[in-house]
């Protein structure tokens, strides 16, 4: 793949077709830890980052939001991002999904970047999004992106297995944002 495929991140309104890769890419990404790894996964909670009936759930909870992919020319899923709008103009991003076998061709931030855009241009002013404080080498990437830490922090669902079992008792999610 070259650079300027790259460039031309095209999102897509993911269709049901598309959850089994979309689970399967997010899992790996967010939870493997052996060959292959992301060098940002989720080493402190076990088991599955989503799961099809989570999914379907958030996805119904959140009627407005969009779930997106992003394909490159042959139709290869390369990332995805979840974004829900709030009508005060302040989007949730979520989920933000590229291939680890490819994060060293700097898709993660051209996914980001494209998922900005697609918000601003349907009326978004700021990006807000929750990462497990813990992740302190994702938080500062995001810091590099123009995120800023708000000073919020949001409980960790202990007891709620269904997006996996933490292995620690000390997590919390810590709030970003980022004026568009």
């Amino acid at each position: 793949m070259s650079v300027s495929d790259v460039d031309r991140v095209q999102l897509q309104a993911a269709s049901e077709a598309d959850f089994a890769e979309i689970i399967a890419l997010t899992n790996h990404a967010f939870r493997h830890t052996g060959d292959g790894a992301s060098w940002n996964a989720e080493d402190m909670i076990a088991g599955d980052r989503i799961t099809e009936s989570l999914l379907r759930d958030d996805l119904a909870a959140a009627p407005d939001g969009h779930l997106l992919i992003w394909r490159d020319e042959a139709g290869q899923h390369l990332g995805h991002v979840r974004l829900d709008p709030d009508p005060g103009g302040v989007w949730f991003l979520g989920m933000l999904t590229v291939r680890p076998d490819r994060q060293d061709q700097k898709l993660g931030r051209r996914l980001l970047a494209a998922a900005e855009d697609f918000a601003r241009a349907r009326g978004a002013t700021r990006i807000r999004m929750t990462v497990v404080d813990k992740r302190e080498t994702l938080i500062a990437w995001y810091l590099r992106r123009g995120y800023a830490l708000t000073g919020e922090t949001k409980p960790f669902p202990y007891g709620d297995d269904r997006i996996g079992i933490p292995t620690r008792d000390d997590l919390a999610f810590v709030v970003l944002e980022r004026a568009l």
